[in-house]
């Protein structure tokens, strides 16, 4: 098992910025499994989508509507990643979710608040 736990968020102001953190903790031999990680959002009455996500071989992927302004990118060894979220904008406002793939499972975060007024 793998527990993720996801940090950083809060109420921020248009055009500034955040960084959201996500630590994987439980099971050595799962977390050594994981790739990728990456960051989903979602925001009320719209579906959970993808942000950005990461692997192993450092290959990212980013929502087109965050390309530009959002970096995922690892907290040091292992597989702690964080989201670096800049010039953000009313409509990435969300609870943004941690998500952690190993072969056999899919993991999630409890997910972290993000708000952006304008």
């Amino acid at each position: 098992q793998v527990q993720l736990v996801e940090s950083g968020g809060g109420l921020v102001q248009a055009g500034g910025s955040l960084r959201l953190s996500c630590v994987a903790s439980g099971n050595i031999f799962s977390i050594n499994k994981i790739n990728p990680m990456g960051w989903y959002r979602q925001a009320p009455g719209r579906p959970r989508e993808l942000v950005a996500s990461l692997t192993n071989a450092g290959n990212t992927n980013y929502a087109d509507s965050v390309k530009g302004r959002f970096t995922i990118g690892r907290d040091g060894a292992g597989d702690n990643v964080y989201l670096q979220m800049s010039s953000l904008k009313p409509e990435d406002t969300a609870v943004y979710y941690c998500r952690a793939n190993t072969p056999q499972n899919i993991y999630w975060g409890q997910g972290t608040q993000v708000t952006v007024s304008s």
